[in-house]
C-alpha cells in the first residue's frame, strides 16, 4: 500500500467528491444544503498536473475544491512556460498506452525527483487564512481544509474575474489593481512582522512555516541558482538570446548581488510572504483584485513579495511591442504600466507607514516605543526602513524578471508573441533592464526614477 493511502490520502473523483461535500457541514452549507444538494454540478478546471480544482455548483452557490495530486512520474513535454507550479506543462509517461500510476509526489522538472510534498496544501490554506484574517477583501476565503486529503474548499472566484497576467496580454486597465494590492502588500506584510508582533507571536509563525523548506528551495533553486550557471533545465529564445544568456552567466557583479538576495530570501523571516505573488496569481477586474495560489507561503523578506509583482508588471510593459498591431499601438496601454507601477509602491509605502504610526503602540518588538519615542527619531526609522525595502524589492524583482527570460519558467506576456526575433527584442529590453537594476538598485531614491530607467530600454 502507498505511504499516501498509509495516511489516509486518496483522490477523489467526480462522485467521491459529491459524497464527500455532502458529509462536509462546511461546504455543503455554501450549497445550499438539503435538496439543493441534488442538482449539483462538478466541472474539473485543473490541468491535472498538480493539482485537481472543481467548480462545484448548485442553484444555490458554488465553491472551488482544490486537492493535491499524488504525483505519477513526470517528464517534460517541451518548454515550460509555466507561471506558477499549477500549470507546469508536463506528462505521465505511457506505458502500453496506459498511464503510469506510480504514486509519487514529486515532479521531475527541477532535478532529479524533486520532492513535491502534499503539505504544500496545508501551507496553501494557511496562508490564505491569515491573509484573509488580515484583508479579506482580496484574499478567497477558505471554507474548509482536510489535512489528510489535503483538500482545500473556498469561494468560486466567479466571471468576469480573469487572470491579471492574461489581462495585461490583452491590453485591459484595472483602474483599482494599485490601490487594491497595495492594500493587500501593506497589510498582510505589516500585520505579520514584528512592527506588530511581539517576538513569541512571530518566531512560533516562523516556526510553522519554515516546514514548507521544500517549494522554497525551489524558488533558492529557479529564482537565485539556475540562471547563473548552465543547468539543463534553462531555456530563452535562441539563438537571438544566446550570447545574452551566456552573458548572464558570465557576470561576476551580477552573481554577487545575486547571492546576497538569496542569502535574504533564505535567512530573512521578516514577514509571512506569499511568496509567488506574480500577475498569474492574481485575478482581477475593473472593481475586484482576489489573491491566490500562496503555496509558496512563508516568513520571508517582504521585498520578495513587492518585487515579484512589480518586476511582473514591468515584463508586461516591454511585452505591449510585442503586441502592438496597426489597430492597437499599445502606447496609452504601456503608460497606464508604468502609472500603476508608480502608485503600486508610492501607495503601498503610505500605507504601510501609516499602519506603523497608527499600531506603534502596540506589541511590536522591532521598535519599542519608549525607545522611539520622539517624532523626528520615528521618522528617520520609518524613512530607513522603507529605503531598504524600496531596494530589497528592486533586487527581488529584477532577480525574478530574469528568470523569465534566461531560467525555467516564463511568463506569457512575452511567450505569446509569435514572431521569435520580436519577442527576443522585448525580452533582451526586459533582461537589460533587470540587470542594471539589480547591480544598481541602492542608487535609485524614488519609484519615479525606476519608472524613468524602464523607459530608457524600452525600443519602441
Amino acid at each position: 500500500m502507498a505511504a499516501e493511502e498509509e495516511q489516509g490520502f486518496r483522490p477523489l473523483d467526480e462522485a467521491s467528491l459529491l459524497a464527500y461535500i455532502k458529509a462536509t457541514p462546511a461546504l455543503a452549507s455554501r450549497l445550499g444544503g438539503g435538496g439543493s444538494l441534488d442538482s449539483i454540478e462538478i466541472k474539473e478546471v485543473g490541468d491535472g498536473n498538480l493539482n485537481f480544482v472543481y467548480i462545484v455548483q448548485s442553484e444555490a452557490g458554488a465553491i472551488v475544491v482544490k486537492q493535491v495530486r499524488v504525483r505519477p512520474t513526470l517528464t517534460p513535454t517541451g518548454p515550460l512556460r509555466s507561471a506558477s507550479l499549477s500549470f507546469l506543462t508536463l506528462t505521465a509517461p505511457r506505458s502500453g498506452g496506459k498511464r503510469n500510476t506510480q504514486a509519487l509526489p514529486y515532479v521531475r522538472c527541477v532535478g532529479d525527483s524533486w520532492p513535491m510534498t502534499r503539505e504544500r496544501a496545508y501551507f496553501e490554506a494557511s496562508t490564505l487564512r491569515e491573509h484573509g484574517r488580515l484583508c479579506p477583501e482580496h484574499t478567497p476565503e477558505v471554507y474548509h481544509f482536510d489535512r489528510t486529503l489535503s483538500l482545500m474548499g473556498m469561494r468560486y472566484i466567479e466571471p468576469p474575474h480573469i487572470i491579471l497576467r492574461k489581462g495585461l496580454v490583452a491590453g485591459v486597465e484595472y483602474p483599482l489593481l494599485a490601490d487594491h494590492m497595495s492594500d493587500y502588500m501593506a497589510k498582510t506584510l505589516f500585520f505579520t512582522s514584528l512592527l506588530y508582533n511581539n517576538t513569541t507571536d512571530h518566531k512560533n509563525g516562523v516556526a510553522k512555516y519554515s516546514a514548507n523548506v521544500e517549494m522554497c528551495r525551489l524558488t533558492e533553486q529557479v529564482v537565485f541558482s539556475d540562471p547563473y550557471r548552465v543547468s539543463k533545465f534553462n531555456r530563452w529564445t535562441s539563438p537571438y538570446l544566446d550570447k545574452d544568456a551566456e552573458a548572464v552567466r558570465e557576470d561576476d557583479e551580477l552573481k554577487l548581488e545575486v547571492a546576497g538576495l538569496k542569502s535574504m530570501f533564505i535567512e530573512r523571516a521578516q514577514a509571512l510572504i506569499h511568496g509567488d505573488l506574480h500577475t498569474g496569481s492574481i485575478m482581477v477586474t475593473e472593481g475586484s483584485t482576489q489573491v491566490i495560489d500562496p503555496e509558496f507561503g512563508f516568513y520571508g523578506p517582504m521585498g520578495f513579495d513587492i518585487g515579484a509583482f512589480l518586476g511582473n508588471l514591468i515584463l508586461a510593459y516591454y511585452a505591449q511591442n510585442g503586441h502592438a498591431d496597426q489597430a492597437n499601438d499599445r502606447k496609452a496601454y504601456k503608460k497606464w504600466i508604468l502609472k500603476t507601477i508608480e502608485e503600486s509602491w508610492n501607495l503601498f509605502q503610505k500605507k504601510f507607514v501609516e499602519l506603523w504610526n497608527k499600531h506603534k503602540e502596540s506589541n511590536g518588538e522591532a521598535y519599542l516605543p519608549d525607545i522611539y519615542n520622539k517624532p523626528k527619531l520615528l521618522s528617520v526609522v520609518q524613512k530607513k526602513y522603507m529605503t531598504n525595502l524600496f531596494h530589497d524589492s528592486l533586487g527581488f524583482g529584477s532577480a525574478k524578471m530574469i528568470r523569465r527570460i534566461v531560467g525555467i519558467a516564463h511568463v506569457e506576456d512575452l511567450e505569446s508573441i509569435k514572431d521569435a526575433s520580436k519577442r527576443a527584442e522585448c525580452e533582451r529590453a526586459a533582461l537589460n533592464c533587470a540587470k542594471t537594476i539589480l547591480k544598481g538598485r541602492h542608487q535609485f531614491e524614488t519609484i519615479e526614477q525606476v519608472v524613468e530607467h524602464i523607459q530608457s530600454f524600452d525600443q519602441d
